[in-house]
């Protein structure tokens, strides 16, 4: 099978398509033929090794597998003896986490891990991006900020691949959002149901004089400090990205004060993708998709994700989805 793979750590042009050998289900698992994946962020921070500590999971001098990849889509190709869930030619999206390897023609899953049964009114193309992008930001706003009907909820970064996912989310779960983005996206992110959308271009967020009960940074760019102000009594600022300084502060936060920093490491769960499965199936959230690139132009893609100007999810076809 063919399967886009990096020996080595470094920039995008490490990437190259290649044979690989064919997977073969095991009694627990389900081969999956590959319609569409994604190319994230963490993926390019695979494969570039950033920071250091990925090469401990990884490999340390090279990569173990080098297949990237933490989601797609596709139909089910072969099923283990002992899997009942799941049937050849069914229609899935899945979701791999940091075992990675969707940037293939097949991907094994374990019938118990994050794979469902796709959306109807999604395409193969929509839904490849839903494991990574929607399970985070419902980890982050659900289980970490603790979001409820009726709070006021701030989204820095609503346009990304997180923050379209997070912005519909926050408005499925009843709040009046307000999504932070750039110029070039105001459009997008108020189309998303944003109730106000800020351009960080154009103003300085922090000196709304607003406060909110839910702060969630997609992307890592401001911080628990710079927001502590805007914060309601008790309310949460959770960051998707958090280093050694954040984690700290998580701790002395749990301890004293009021106000709270979470964050932490989402996982995908089937049974998140069930939940998010009916909130796309009634119309609830849906799919941004940037651009579109063949298993070919892997390289090409993450040149793309790491000019940071992406928004929404770039999405890697391997087998174009017929239209509606």
């Amino acid at each position: 099978m063919k399967a886009s793979v990096h020996k080595t750590y470094g920039p995008p042009e490490v990437m190259e398509v290649t044979e690989v050998e064919q997977l073969v289900p095991k009694d627990d698992e389900v081969l999956v033929k590959v319609h569409a994946a994604t190319v994230t962020s963490g993926d390019c921070k695979v494969r570039k090794a950033d920071p250091f500590p990925v090469r401990f999971f990884y490999g340390l001098k090279k990569p173990k597998t080098g297949i990237l990849g933490s989601e797609f889509s596709g139909e089910v190709e072969a099923t283990g003896k002992d899997v009942t869930s799941f049937q050849k030619g069914e229609a899935v999206f899945c979701g791999t986490g940091v075992k990675l390897g969707a940037n293939a023609e097949y991907v094994c899953v374990k019938e118990k891990g994050a794979i469902v049964a796709k959306p109807g009114n999604m395409t193969f193309e929509e839904a490849a991006s839903v494991p990574f992008g929607a399970t985070t930001s419902l980890f982050f706003l659900r289980d970490q900020g603790r979001i409820k009907e009726g709070q006021k909820v701030l989204i820095y970064g609503a346009s990304g691949a997180l923050g379209t996912y997070a912005v519909q989310l926050a408005k499925a779960f009843g709040t009046d959002v307000t999504g932070v983005c750039s110029t070039n996206h105001v459009a997008l992110v108020t189309s998303l149901g944003a109730d106000q959308v800020i351009d960080y271009t154009q103003e300085d967020f922090t000196a709304s004089g607003q406060t909110y009960d839910l702060i969630f940074d997609t992307v890592g760019k401001t911080s628990f400090s710079t927001c502590k102000n805007l914060l309601s009594t008790n309310g949460i600022y959770v960051t998707a990205v958090a280093g050694v300084p954040q984690f700290a502060q998580m701790m002395v936060t749990s301890l004293i004060g009021s106000k709270k920093l979470k964050g932490g490491l989402a996982s995908m769960r089937k049974e998140d993708l069930l939940f998010l499965k009916e909130l796309i199936e009634s119309g609830k959230i849906h799919s941004v998709i940037d651009r579109r690139y063949s298993l070919d132009q892997v390289a090409a893609a993450h040149s793309y994700v790491e000019t940071g100007h992406k928004h929404g999810s770039v999405v890697i076809t391997l087998i174009p989805s017929p239209a509606f």
